[in-house]
């Protein structure tokens, strides 16, 4: 049984299989039945993201994100790039206490017991490519829940993303409507 037909032997058939499975997949990506990474995006558009920051320790006079700056990205533990920061919002700890009004049976006050603590939410500027599936930047696809770690000078914060917002270019729209009505 080493020997099939005589002159080949299973390698030499393991082999021929191989160089002609590799040649029908470049016919069939060649013919479009086939879709490339490329051909699966559809547009390179601006996206904003929200990195959410869940009980960052701050005890300086000031939270050292500002809007306007820049900030490092890691998305999964892979550094990416500098970014500029749209927008920062934050607010120390805050927790229930019981109220004697009727119309609100309790009211929010900083929490005293953690008056270092803050939790924010930072708005993210980039250029992504958009995808049926989402939007991508620096190889991974940006959605809620994704883990990423904000860096600059004096900080290094771990966050999740909680919301992603694609800004489509009205003009394109337009243009790509006007050929389709006309």
């Amino acid at each position: 049984m080493k020997n099939i037909f005589g002159k080949f032997n299973i390698i030499d058939v393991i082999i021929i299989t191989g160089v002609i499975a590799a040649l029908l997949v470049g016919v069939f990506t060649m013919k479009h039945f086939r879709q490339t990474a490329d051909k699966q995006i559809e547009a390179t558009s601006e996206i904003t993201f929200q990195v959410f920051l869940r009980g960052v320790t701050v005890t300086g006079a000031e939270f050292p994100i500002k809007a306007g700056a820049k900030t490092f990205i890691t998305i999964r533990n892979v550094p990416y790039t500098e970014l500029d920061v749209n927008g920062v919002a934050y607010t120390p700890r805050l927790t229930a206490v019981s109220s004697s009004k009727t119309d609100k049976p309790y009211v929010l006050i900083n929490d005293p017991s953690q008056p270092a603590i803050y939790d924010a939410v930072i708005s993210i500027k980039d250029t992504a490519k958009i995808t049926k599936d989402g939007a991508v930047v620096g190889g991974n696809k940006i959605k809620m829940g994704l883990p990423v770690t904000l860096e600059g000078e004096n900080y290094k914060f771990n966050g999740t993303i909680s919301d992603v917002r694609v800004t489509y270019d009205t003009k394109v729209e337009e243009t790509e409507y006007n050929k389709e009505m006309g």
